[in-house]
């Protein structure tokens, strides 16, 4: 976001004492940050605050006469590449859906012809409330970006739907509001990430080491590349990344399933998902007593969706990938070959490598290319790869159109 132009409105609730981060964090990534804050803001934060953090002068007040001889409220919604109103309040959002211009804030947004985004933050109720939910659609069916609310513990003591997202989530909400020219912009990305879980009986199953963070680094890279996203997950623990679209699943079966509800019309399949390669036959219906020194389990094959899905007769494009524990680019090369794969990203797992790991590398392969992409943090190395994906999309996508050319 180096020398992007963000305007932060900031109104009344306590979720404005996190604003400031925002500033912070937004500032980092490189933007300028201008501040107007509303009356009732100005009783949770101090606008000393907002300039020691953006560097600006904040500004606060409509009949500012020296900003408003130049007509100063026009100058700031023309500056402004993206006006983001963090927190939103439910007061705010009513008068921003009915057009209201009477303060600084709500002037610059009829003023402004910037995207406009808001982050609300209420009581759980208030959220619910069905005034407040039209004037969302409302604000939506305009155009209007919404970024959240989150969930948890609120500061009314209640639990639930309200809270202000938090600033790193709306820091990359932001950048891709600012950056819709990303090479997958207009794509249809569909991706699995984690584990799968195959039941044994009721309290046991049988699972792997699969963590789900490159699948969701992924995920992040290709939202941040400008595609819709959807991640179908096994059982993991890690927060949605913004902007996408999540869908939780257990079994192999159970992902199958769920992919094959949402490949019609996606443009990319990209398989990170460790899927069980077997499950128990027959699943006890209640849990195993242990009554001997052994068990054996018949196992039988779990449903293949990588295969599956490249053998579907309008596939989208597909990337594998392929976890090995030794002669990995050899193992990757067979199974880029044996399921008519488009591409394939492989890795060495085991003895403390890639599972769990913060960090990893990938060997990238084609049908007759390789690429190596070096060990970095997994995020780094996940923007590397959809670079790549995109790259050989869009040069798939144009020989298939030149192709077509040549025929008529």
């Amino acid at each position: 976001m180096q020398g992007k132009r963000i305007l932060l409105g900031v109104t009344g609730g306590i979720a404005a004492y996190k604003s400031p981060d925002l500033v912070r964090r937004l500032r980092e990534q490189g933007a300028e940050v201008q501040v107007v804050m509303t009356a009732a803001a100005r009783e949770f934060v101090t606008a000393a605050t907002f300039q020691a953090v953006s560097g600006r002068t904040v500004r606060t007040d409509l009949w500012d006469a020296a900003a408003e001889a130049a007509m100063g409220h026009i100058e700031l919604a023309r500056w402004a590449e993206l006006i983001l109103i963090a927190p939103a309040s439910a007061d705010f959002l009513a008068r921003l859906a009915t057009g209201q211009a009477d303060d600084l804030l709500s002037t610059l947004c009829l003023a402004t012809e910037s995207p406009i985004a808001v982050a609300p933050a209420m009581n759980r109720v208030m959220w619910a409330n069905a005034a407040t939910r039209a004037n969302v659609a409302t604000l939506q069916q305009r155009g209007i970006q919404v970024f959240g609310p989150g969930e948890g513990d609120q500061a009314c003591g209640e639990v639930g739907a309200g809270r202000m997202l938090e600033p790193l989530e709306l820091v990359d909400r932001a950048r891709i509001q600012l950056t819709p020219n990303g090479p997958l912009r207009g794509r249809r990305v569909l991706i699995t990430a984690g584990p799968t879980r195959e039941r044994i009986d009721p309290v046991r199953f049988i699972s792997n080491r699969s963590s789900g963070k490159m699948g969701f680094a992924v995920a992040q890279a290709a939202r941040e590349a400008g595609a819709e996203v959807v991640i179908v997950c096994g059982p993991v623990s890690l927060p949605t990344p913004s902007g996408v679209r999540r869908i939780d699943v257990e079994s192999a079966a159970d992902m199958l399933n769920a992919v094959l509800g949402e490949v019609a019309g996606a443009d990319i399949f990209i398989s990170t998902a460790a899927v069980a390669d077997y499950r128990p036959a027959a699943p006890a219906e209640q849990k195993i007593k242990k009554t001997s020194d052994h068990m054996d389990l018949s196992m039988e094959r779990t449903p293949d969706v990588l295969a599956t899905v490249s053998a579907l007769p309008d596939r989208p494009f597909v990337v594998g990938f392929a976890a090995e524990t030794e002669s990995v680019e050899q193992h990757a090369r067979g199974k880029l070959m044996k399921k008519n794969l488009d591409m394939i990203a492989a890795n060495e797992v085991g003895h403390d490598k890639a599972f769990d790991c913060e960090d990893n590398a990938l060997i990238v392969l084609w049908r007759n290319a390789r690429r190596e992409l070096a060990r970095a943090p997994k995020v780094t190395l996940a923007r590397q790869l959809v670079a790549l994906i995109a790259e050989s999309y869009a040069a798939g996508k144009s020989g298939l159109a030149q192709r077509g050319s040549a025929l008529a």
